[in-house]
């Protein structure tokens, strides 16, 4: 910085060549203030006749800073442009992304009589490469480039015409080209691995990087990425670690983009220790080292080592990246994530990175998924623009919540803006709201209508979301009708779905059914046992649920127990049904019998058919009221200060005796309650759930 700033005020500076020594160092700083100094000297020494080659190096100098203005100044000051000039303009605002503009340009480069040289078609065909994949622009250029003799003769022009028909998804010409060229370098090569994988094809960036060995190429650190990335997209795990030795073989393990696209692959083929290896190894680490760890934690359901990796890059001196947050943000679900997003949220904010499509994306998305609905609504209003992602995390929020109005209102106006259109993860979640909030009638027409309205055929998630809809409705023989009619085979989420319908509504014969097919999918879940259990004990069945425990005793299955978590002051607090062993049983046993005189004053009477035991009505009554749940909110009562909300994460269900009891407790000690169960979310408030009892 000091030479430059040296080389523009020098007294010797009214020497053009000087003078274009200094602009080159302003480009060299990076440094768009010295550039206009000496572009200012120039003007004062020079004027009106500045040379043409001074005017050259300004044209470069505010291209390469990306600064469109003075560029297109610059080069319409010179009375006499060069091929050079022209070339910066092209190459600045391709590079930039600015495709019209460098379009533009070579079309008035053509018309004065300049003739394009082999460092003007590359960008040309980088600007051609961000046309809609119908245009004739690129193929346009291409034929410029024959007519002036650089194809298919020169590898550079070549190969920016090859990744010009790969980006624009024109695949027969561009291999066609690539069979033409009569030197393919390692460019060329690397042009076909890197669009392969960019275009999901991975076993053909495979064979194209053999066929570089196989006609004595050398990769370089690009080849050694796209292969990377390649086994990661297809997880082709052995592969890819006999890659890693040759690597280390050869040396590439010391650059760091080589890394991090290890740590990548492991992360993806599910080797999470594996990129912690190579991450610990890392001489050199950058912002993308560690946003890979970050997001190989992530994909592996390692919630907590994810956000220490975060912390750890934060440590490290690392600001916060967009990719970076966003990753971390997805690891924060359920409610004991919401602290740990909050405080995200302000890292965002602070970093200036909230309105970040990604980041404001991800934060939807999380809030959604902690049950913080009222956050979502403002993250995702307050956004500039939306894509596919937000739309689908606001709709998935009102599903986990079972608001099918609200999640109807959100996909009508995706519908009604144009720019985003759905794809199935949309219908999955627009679905799965109208069975969570009882809109039959909606959700079944939307699911008959998918493939007229929007080109989507129903896959075996909507066939399962469906099958709910109308099982909570009651009709399970119509559930069952439409899965016999499946185009393909029926999966364990279908089967469960018409199962848990079924216990819900007591139809045992057909919840038998179910359950036989979960047998043969899945012998080793202890889930539909118990569910086939439950369903025959509350039906009065009790052999016959007796039988089914005993088969899974002598077959080795064990049941998870029921489990519940609620959070005090950074610590998770654990209770299991009948549990006794918390420091503070006695307050909690003692508050829960004050909970149920109050209750059954104000009406409530036990529902004891989910005490599933042959047991005295008196002896059930003391089972359901033993749910970990409810031990979970009696010491969140105890400790939580009055005005906080109370929130509970339950692994199984929430019984229907739970759902009333905290009903009633919601209203009798004024406090909000939220309950995140294996299926929904559940918030009580004022006697009422926000479920409506449908879940």
């Amino acid at each position: 910085m000091r030479r430059a700033a040296a080389a523009v005020a020098a007294p010797l500076a009214t020497d053009p060549q000087l003078l274009a020594a200094a602009v080159e160092a302003a480009i060299a700083s990076r440094s768009p203030r010295l550039g206009r100094a000496a572009h200012a000297r120039a003007l004062r020494l020079l004027a009106p006749a500045i040379p043409p080659f001074i005017c050259a190096h300004l044209v470069n100098l505010y291209s390469k800073l990306d600064l469109p203005g003075p560029a297109a100044a610059a080069l319409a000051s010179d009375q006499s442009p060069t091929v050079v000039s022209y070339t910066a303009f092209i190459s600045g605002a391709a590079q930039h992304g600015r495709p019209a503009q460098a379009l533009s340009a070579f079309a008035a480069m053509l018309r004065l009589g300049l003739r394009p040289n082999d460092f003007t078609f590359p960008s040309a065909f980088k600007a051609a490469a961000s046309a809609p994949s119908r245009s004739t622009i690129g193929p346009q250029v291409h034929a410029l480039a024959l007519r002036f003799g650089y194809l298919p003769d020169d590898a550079f022009v070549a190969c920016g015409a090859l990744d010009m028909y790969f980006k624009t998804g024109r695949l027969a010409l561009a291999r066609r080209l690539f069979e033409e060229m009569p030197y393919r370098n390692v460019v060329a090569w690397n042009a076909v691995m890197t669009n392969a994988v960019l275009d999901g094809r991975p076993l053909e960036t495979v064979e194209a990087y053999f066929g570089l060995r196989e006609a004595g190429g050398m990769p370089n650190v690009v080849s050694v990425c796209a292969f990377f990335n390649a086994c990661a997209g297809a997880t082709y795990l052995s592969l890819g670690e006999q890659f890693h030795g040759f690597v280390v073989k050869c040396g590439f393990e010391m650059d760091v983009s080589v890394s991090n696209s290890m740590v990548d692959f492991y992360g993806k083929c599910r080797c999470v220790e594996k990129a912690k290896v190579v991450f610990d190894g890392m001489g050199v680490r950058n912002s993308v080292s560690w946003c890979c760890m970050v997001v190989a934690y992530a994909q592996n359901g390692g919630e907590e080592e994810a956000f220490s990796a975060y912390l750890g890059a934060r440590r490290a001196g690392e600001e916060p990246t967009d990719f970076m947050v966003s990753s971390v943000l997805t690891t924060c679900a359920g409610l004991l994530g919401l602290d740990q997003g909050r405080a995200l949220h302000a890292v965002a904010v602070r970093s200036c990175i909230d309105a970040n499509i990604f980041v404001a994306s991800a934060l939807v998305d999380m809030y959604g998924k902690c049950g913080g609905i009222e956050d979502a609504e403002q993250v995702f209003l307050d956004m500039p623009q939306r894509n596919l992602v937000t739309w689908n995390a606001m709709v998935g929020g009102y599903a986990h919540i079972g608001d099918a109005q609200n999640a109807l209102a959100v996909f009508d106006d995706m519908i009604k803006c144009g720019e985003t259109a759905p794809n199935y993860i949309t219908l999955v979640n627009v679905l799965a709201a109208c069975s969570r909030g009882g809109l039959t009638k909606e959700g079944y027409e939307l699911f008959k209508t998918m493939n007229d309205r929007f080109g989507i055929k129903p896959r075996i998630e909507h066939y399962a979301c469906v099958v709910d809809l109308l099982g909570r409705a009651g009709m399970e023989e119509q559930a069952y009708e439409i899965i016999q009619g499946m185009p393909m085979r029926p999966s364990i989420s279908v089967w469960g779905a018409l199962l848990g319908a079924c216990k819900m509504h007591r139809k045992t014969e057909l919840g038998k059914i179910a359950a036989e097919k979960l047998f043969e999918l899945d012998p080793q879940d202890s889930g539909n046992h118990v569910l086939l259990s439950n369903m025959l004990a509350s039906a009065g069945r009790w052999t016959e649920a007796t039988d089914v425990r005993k088969e899974m005793k002598n077959v080795g299955i064990k049941k998870d127990p029921g489990r519940s978590w609620i959070t005090w002051k950074n610590v998770v607090h654990v209770f299991q049904a009948k549990d006794t062993k918390h420091e503070m049983n006695n307050e909690i046993q003692a508050l829960l019998a004050k909970l149920k005189s109050q209750m059954q004053a104000a009406g409530y009477m036990p529902d004891t058919q989910y005490a599933l035991y042959d047991l005295e009505e008196e002896e059930k009554e003391s089972e359901v009221f033993q749910h970990s749940e409810k031990l979970a909110l009696a010491f969140g009562l105890i400790c939580i200060p009055p005005g906080v909300p109370i929130r509970i994460m339950k692994n199984l269900r929430i019984c229907v005796d739970c759902h009333r009891a905290f009903k009633f407790i919601s209203g009798i000690v004024g406090r909000e309650i939220i309950v995140r169960d294996n299926n929904r979310f559940h918030h009580f408030k004022d006697y009422e759930c926000l479920c409506k009892d449908y879940w």
